[in-house]
């Protein structure tokens, strides 16, 4: 069944990683998904990785894909893909926010002190700076029609030490920042929430298992797109307004909607 067929939806930082997974559940679904990121291809078919990989995947699970090429850095390019939602769409009902840069050498252990500054800014800078952006962008559309959804990707990083203090900052701000705009946008029915998948097979955490330097048991880890059918299932949720400003797992929704892991069906 089809249940978000008609609705519109943005997932920011989709060419890979949850983001991808996100956009391919919310397309087996049914919804219209503009999906956003850096890489991207000209080739036919898309090389894998890239927003337009990712919009044909969206597609080929029954939904309409579209690839927005962009830098979440950059506003004026964030400003310009919500104002093309409102021309083409004429809605926006849901946002995932879950645009993030990875470092160039990640800081999996060791003291603030040792990791350089611009660590700070990979941490705190798109991927918690980037969620305010596009938020600020999206609510007017989705308060002109009195209901839309705001999905922060999080992680245990919010409330428990993960890899570093910047990047503990980093996350537990995304939750901060969905409770606080579900005060903001409650007399609106509009939704804000925080979403955080467990140990997930991203292509990045594969790449460092496969280097050595991160444990992890796949059979245990799930699948990208488990948490895309999490947020699908809080799409259709006739109620999700009593969810908004909670900070909540992949895990503990599944057994609260019934949806099941694609790589467990």
């Amino acid at each position: 069944m089809k249940d978000l067929k008609g609705k519109v939806a943005v997932v920011t930082g989709a060419s890979r990683g949850i983001g991808k997974g996100i956009a391919e559940g919310l397309g087996e679904a049914g919804a219209t998904v503009y999906v956003t990121g850096r890489s991207e291809s000209k080739e036919n078919p898309p090389a894998p990785l890239t927003v337009q990989a990712t919009a044909h995947s969206v597609t080929e699970f029954g939904g309409n894909g579209i690839a927005v090429a962009l830098d979440h850095n950059v506003d004026e390019q964030v400003k310009a893909l919500f104002d093309r939602v409102e021309v083409e769409q004429q809605r926006l009902d849901i946002l995932v926010n879950n645009v993030y840069q990875i470092p160039e050498t990640p800081a999996l252990s060791g003291g603030f002190w040792e990791h350089p500054i611009s660590l700070w800014d990979d941490q705190c800078g798109v991927g918690l700076r980037g969620y305010y952006v596009a938020s600020t962008c999206a609510a007017p559309l989705m308060i002109s029609r009195r209901g839309g959804l705001i999905v922060n990707i999080s992680s245990r990083g919010g409330r428990e030490y993960v890899f570093s203090t910047s990047y503990g900052v980093g996350k537990a701000g995304v939750d901060r920042m969905a409770k606080d705009m579900a005060v903001e946008l409650k007399d609106y029915g509009c939704t804000a929430l925080s979403l955080s998948p467990s140990k997930v097979k991203t292509e990045f955490i594969l790449d460092m298992v496969a280097e050595g330097k991160m444990e992890l048991d796949p059979s245990l880890a799930q699948s990208v797109r488990y948490s895309g059918r999490c947020v699908a299932a809080l799409a259709m949720d006739p109620n999700v307004m009593e969810r908004s400003g909670g900070v909540y797992t992949v895990s503990e929704l599944a057994e609260v909607y019934g949806f099941t892991d694609p790589d467990r069906d």
